[in-house]
C-alpha cells in the first residue's frame, strides 16, 4: 500500500542528499513530487528521470527559496503542474562549520538565509497553495540542536531557530489543520558529507550507540511517515534521527 498516493510533495533543496532521497521515496509511496533546486539542474532532471522510469510522478524546478518572489513562482508552478499541495518539506540548506573566532559576517548572512529564511518564507507562501484538508511540514533541522558540538555555533542557531519556527507554527497553523513537524538528522553520510570511512566519520561512529552513521533513507523513511495520514496527530515534535546520538 502506498502511504502517499495521491499527496504532491514539494520538496525544496532536492537534487542531492536528503532532499533527493525524500523526493526519490516520495514518488516510490505513490505522491507526486517537485524536485527544487538552486544550482544543481543536471542532478534534480536526473533524479526526475530516474523517478519517470520507475513509473512515479515528478518534475524539477528552479528557485531561490531565500527570495520571496522565487518561491511564489515556485508555489505558483507546483500549483500548475500537480494542483495543491499536500506536504512541504523545508529541507534546503547550508552549512559550514568553523571556530566561532573565525566566522565572518558574510558566512552569518548566507547561513541565515539558506537555513532560516528559507524556512520561514517558503512555509508562509505555501499557506495559499495547501490543500483545503489540510496537510503537512516537515522541516529537515539538526541533531546539532540539542547536542552541543564545537564550530557548529552558528550552523546550530539557525537550526535552532528552526526548531522553535516547528512548534511555533505547530500551534499557530493548527486551526487550518497543518501539522509542522522536524526532522533531527545524526552524523549522515551524503554527497556533499562524505565521512563514511574517514578518521572523523570513525571518530562519530564510536559515539554513536547505534553503531553506525546515518544513511539518507534513514531520514527520508521519517519523512515518508510524517507526510502520510498515519502520523495525522502528530505535530509540534522535533524527532531525532541519529542512531542515539545526542
Amino acid at each position: 500500500m502506498k502511504s502517499l498516493k495521491g499527496k504532491t510533495a514539494l520538496i525544496t533543496g532536492a537534487s542531492k542528499g536528503i532532499g533527493a532521497e525524500i523526493a526519490r521515496c516520495y514518488a516510490k509511496n505513490g505522491a507526486k513530487v517537485i524536485v527544487n533546486y538552486l544550482s544543481g539542474e543536471v542532478a534534480a532532471q536526473n533524479l526526475v528521470n530516474e523517478i519517470t522510469i520507475a513509473n512515479g510522478i515528478a518534475k524539477s524546478i528552479k528557485a531561490d527559496v531565500s527570495k520571496i518572489d522565487e518561491i511564489k513562482i515556485l508555489l505558483s508552478e507546483t500549483e500548475k503542474h500537480f494542483g495543491k499541495i499536500d506536504i512541504l518539506v523545508n529541507n534546503a540548506g547550508v552549512y559550514h562549520f568553523e571556530p566561532f573566532e573565525m566566522i565572518q559576517e558574510n558566512e552569518f548572512y548566507r547561513q541565515i538565509n539558506a537555513n532560516l529564511l528559507s524556512v520561514l518564507f517558503t512555509s508562509q507562501q505555501a499557506l495559499n497553495h495547501f490543500n483545503p484538508n489540510g496537510g503537512s511540514i516537515i522541516n529537515i533541522s539538526s541533531i546539532a540542536t540539542v547536542k552541543a558540538t564545537p564550530m557548529t555555533v552558528l550552523y546550530s542557531a539557525t537550526k535552532g531557530a528552526v526548531d522553535a519556527i516547528t512548534t511555533t507554527l505547530a500551534k499557530e497553523l493548527a486551526p487550518k489543520k497543518i501539522r509542522v513537524n522536524a526532522i533531527l538528522p545524526g552524523p549522515t553520510h551524503t554527497e556533499g558529507n562524505k565521512i563514511k570511512g574517514s578518521e572523523m566519520g570513525d571518530f562519530i561512529t564510536n559515539q554513536i550507540p547505534l553503531g553506525r552513521l546515518g544513511t539518507t533513507k534513514d531520514t527520508a523513511n521519517a519523512a515518508i511517515f510524517l507526510g502520510s495520514d498515519n502520523s495525522e496527530w502528530i505535530t509540534g515534535q522535533k524527532i531525532g534521527v541519529s542512531g542515539g546520538f545526542d
